[in-house]
């Protein structure tokens, strides 16, 4: 999958141009399902400006530990929750449940990647409403998901099914 020959820049547009296919399916897939849609890893907010455009009409609610995006890639207000995500995500239990979220937290430490991706999915999936979807570029698992067939032959990225 890595080719020690590309650049970094080739590896950036493989990973971003495979993300906006798995965001753009997404929209395509929970079409009339109601909910928000969560962020996690607004980052610097490049997918949440791509998520706007998506889905002009609901609710975005992005996740960080801290504020790198400029104020125009960031939603304001309570739709911009800072902090751990062990401590940030339990705190959105009393919304609406979510029709997608968008776990980018990936990072070039894929043993902490990987220990993430355990505690994170069981936290995602709480805020999960039937039929939505998580989209994610790490591997991560949950009982009542599905993974989805999804060819991403340039970078590794992921669907779900929450059932």
């Amino acid at each position: 999958m890595e080719d020690p020959m590309d650049s970094r820049l080739d590896r950036m547009i493989a990973r971003l141009t495979t993300q906006r296919r798995a965001l753009d399916r997404a929209a395509a897939e929970i079409h009339g399902l109601p909910g928000p849609v969560l962020e996690i890893g607004l980052g610097k907010g490049r997918t949440f400006s791509h998520l706007r455009k998506l889905f002009p009409d609901r609710a975005i609610i992005a996740f960080d530990r801290d504020l790198h995006a400029p104020a125009d890639a960031a939603p304001a207000g309570a739709d911009l929750v800072l902090g751990d995500f062990r401590e940030s995500l339990p705190a959105l239990s009393g919304r609406a449940p979510a029709a997608l979220a968008h776990a980018d937290f990936g990072s070039e430490d894929k043993a902490r990647d990987a220990a993430q991706a355990g505690w994170l999915a069981e936290l995602i999936d709480r805020l999960m409403a039937p039929g939505g979807l998580v989209v994610s570029d790490r591997a991560m698992q949950a009982p009542r998901w599905t993974a989805l067939p999804f060819d991403t032959p340039d970078w590794p990225y992921f669907i779900w099914r929450v059932g």
